[in-house]
């Protein structure tokens, strides 16, 4: 099963994250509400997860600061940004996220994007 690990500050769209990515069949292994918890909780992760799905404007750390100190840790991870704020975009990649996705969006091009980011990945193999 896909694991899936949500970065959102916004309660109300985390908690739609996490139901819509359930009812798809993937595994929501982790939530975190800002930038710090989310390296933080991805450093306690013993599975790291499939899939990162990255805000950017959060408290205490943003989504560009959080991205950059998890690829350190690890450099495979996949990360999808999902972002109001498309100045962003061209850095988001730069600095290694592999997909950024424009809020807002539907549930479906997300379940999209989730899926070719993995066949990306299974290509690679």
């Amino acid at each position: 099963m896909v694991s899936i690990f949500i970065v959102e500050d916004d309660e109300s769209l985390s908690i739609l994250y996490k139901k819509a990515l359930i009812l798809n069949g993937y595994d929501v292994i982790a939530l975190a509400k800002n930038g710090q918890e989310a390296v933080n909780i991805f450093k306690e992760l013993q599975n790291k997860p499939d899939i990162i799905l990255m805000d950017h404007r959060m408290p205490i750390k943003n989504g560009l600061e959080a991205t950059k100190e998890i690829l350190k840790i690890n450099n495979n991870s996949k990360i999808i940004f999902a972002s109001a704020d498309s100045s962003i975009k061209e850095e988001a990649i730069s600095i290694g996220a592999i997909s950024f996705k424009n809020k807002p969006f539907t549930l479906n091009k997300l379940i999209q994007n989730i899926e070719k980011v993995l066949n990306l990945d299974n290509m690679k193999i």
